[in-house]
């Protein structure tokens, strides 16, 4: 298996410095790329830092024991043992047996926003719970080894296979159990990683929950700000520093992804969705869609639909 991803065309990867110069006073984010995907590489290997990214992230441990340093807690994860949290959570891998492998995929919050069934789920999540499965079936080894290859291929018609398979799958362990795996996890007796200034991190935490939660409404950067008790000019200048986007930026970012993911599952006119997905005007839907895709959305979802019908 090749270790560079394909990508669609047209993409873009605008993951940007969390810091651009670099002020150790704050985490390093990968936040510009918002795709569902799977990792490059198997073998885990420590990270120099803590980082940040949109998407939750999943991991299938394959063998050997891992370390995270997750929020201020220490989290370990050994081989057979599923586990998923929000990416917009500042983590870390620590340390690692050796030849630790595992499998590691990062799925778009809107995905987890189309199961309204998954409404406690999805509020652990949105807490910063770190959900761990409580049955691993015989299957999941195999079958999260296919997913990745699968999304490793750029196919978009494998990867809606991916979305509906690995859907049902979330559905069942949330039908079958699940615990927070932070409250079993001691907290971590070091200071926080170097560099990362826990205040600060939290507040945009919280900003970035805020957003999650609240994008689809008609939200402003001020009622960002407050949800983390800062002053509004603070809070912008902090989250654009920690994330690389503005809050307005951000807040369309959401919706755009959850838009994204109704044209394909829903049969709802664009106009709806636009709507829907908290957009004041269908010219300002369009206008953000069309920069952000480098396509209409009626010309996605014709893509898409087209793909479908062959499959």
């Amino acid at each position: 298996m090749a270790n560079v991803t394909k990508t669609p065309p047209g993409y873009k990867d605008e993951s940007v410095p969390a810091h651009p110069g670099m002020d150790r006073g704050y985490p390093v984010v990968v936040f510009g790329d918002h795709r569902f995907c799977a990792g490059n590489y198997l073998k885990v290997q420590p990270m120099p830092g803590p980082h940040m990214h949109s998407q939750v992230e999943l991991n299938f441990v394959l063998s050997g024991s891992m370390t995270y340093w997750f929020d201020g807690r220490v989290l370990t994860l050994s081989a057979g043992r599923l586990a998923l949290f929000w990416g917009m959570i500042p983590h870390q891998v620590t340390e690692c047996d050796a030849d630790t492998t595992f499998v590691v995929l990062y799925v778009p919050m809107a995905v987890f926003l189309e199961l309204p069934t998954l409404s406690e789920l999805r509020a652990a999540i949105f807490r910063g719970a770190v959900i761990e499965a409580l049955d691993i079936k015989s299957y999941d080894k195999d079958m999260f080894m296919r997913w990745r290859e699968d999304l490793l291929e750029g196919d978009s018609q494998l990867e809606q296979i991916v979305k509906d398979e690995l859907t049902a799958r979330i559905r069942r362990l949330d039908r079958e159990g699940w615990h927070d795996l932070r409250e079993t996890s001691p907290v971590a007796q070091r200071e926080a990683p170097i560099g990362h200034d826990h205040d600060r991190a939290l507040k945009v935490e919280k900003m970035a929950q805020f957003i999650g939660e609240h994008a689809l409404e008609n939200i402003s950067a001020e009622q960002v700000a407050k949800a983390a008790g800062l002053h509004p000019n603070y809070a912008m200048t902090l989250f654009k520093r920690a994330v690389g986007l503005t809050i307005k930026q951000s807040i369309t970012r959401q919706r755009l992804d959850m838009a994204q993911s109704m044209l394909i599952a829903s049969d709802l006119s664009v106009a709806a969705i636009a709507f829907d997905c908290g957009f004041g005007s269908l010219s300002s839907f369009y206008t953000a869609f069309e920069q952000r895709f480098k396509t209409s959305p009626a010309a996605f979802r014709h893509t898409y639909s087209r793909i479908t019908r062959v499959a």
